[in-house]
């Protein structure tokens, strides 16, 4: 297995959450996690960054546990975003995003040349150069968010992980956020991995989704495969309309009511 979870059971204060989860995340693919609240979508995620430890399974990178490698390997690998972000309100975007050096400075090492480039290159790619000595708390809820995502690009890793990425953002800047995400894995090769609600924004801006109900897989395919009817009947207990957006060749839908917990 390149990257992905194995045989996962997560538990909080006697209940099974997910149980035994086993998810292969292919290589350079957009993989985006869906299902409904408190389903465990964002505890899986977490069990990269060790915030949540499985009571069973692993987490495993190049047919290895993520705990056979050192942290800062791992870091210079895979990179992790949480939901919610703290740091001083008077840091600058160029300083934030010179954090994604730190997993290659050895002790005593201080930011280099190359690491500038780097640093100057992110800053390029996710649109922020002009932005790069603006302080976090000036920025809109969309740049800032861009920011950190930068911040982790400058990692270089293979993979990216990031836990409901537009939480809290209008949509012009979801999109915005979205749109990042997708140039990432294009310019990049980049194996993204994601946390989303927006089930149209998953079916749009990935190449595969993973669906959790009843601490289980559901469902794992292409959008096309996986936004189906059924499926929005089973897991999110809703009737909707299934059509195709010809612009991005996705399937999108339009909710119509509210199903009592059954399919029908």
């Amino acid at each position: 297995m390149y990257f992905g979870f194995k045989d996962v059971t997560i538990g909080f204060r006697g209940r099974t959450v997910l149980d035994n989860v086993t998810m292969d995340i292919p290589r350079g693919k957009v993989v985006t996690i869906i299902g409904q609240n408190g389903c465990g979508k964002s505890s899986l995620l977490k069990t990269v960054s060790k915030a949540v430890v499985p009571t069973r399974g692993q987490v495993i990178y190049n047919d290895k546990p993520i705990n056979a490698y050192g942290p800062k390997t791992i870091a210079q690998h895979i990179a992790y975003l949480a939901q919610v972000h703290t740091s001083p309100p008077d840091i600058d975007v160029r300083t934030l995003v010179s954090y994604g050096r730190y997993p290659y400075l050895r002790l005593g090492r201080r930011l280099n040349a190359d690491d500038g480039r780097i640093i100057d290159d992110t800053l390029r790619m996710t649109g922020l150069e002009g932005l790069a000595h603006r302080t976090l708390r000036t920025l809109s809820g969309g740049e800032r968010q861009r920011a950190w995502i930068a911040m982790t690009v400058c990692q270089q890793p293979e993979i990216l992980i990031l836990d409901e990425p537009t939480t809290y953002l209008d949509i012009s800047y979801q999109m915005e956020v979205l749109e990042l995400v997708r140039r990432l894995n294009d310019m990049m090769g980049m194996t993204i991995v994601m946390v989303l609600h927006d089930l149209n924004m998953a079916a749009r801006y990935s190449d595969m989704l993973y669906v959790i109900r009843d601490g289980g897989i559901y469902a794992s395919g292409t959008p096309q495969e996986v936004i189906c009817g059924e499926m929005l009947r089973t897991v999110f207990h809703i009737k909707a309309d299934i059509a195709r957006d010809a612009a991005h060749d996705c399937p999108y839908f339009i909710p119509l009511n509210i199903i009592d917990g059954t399919v029908g």
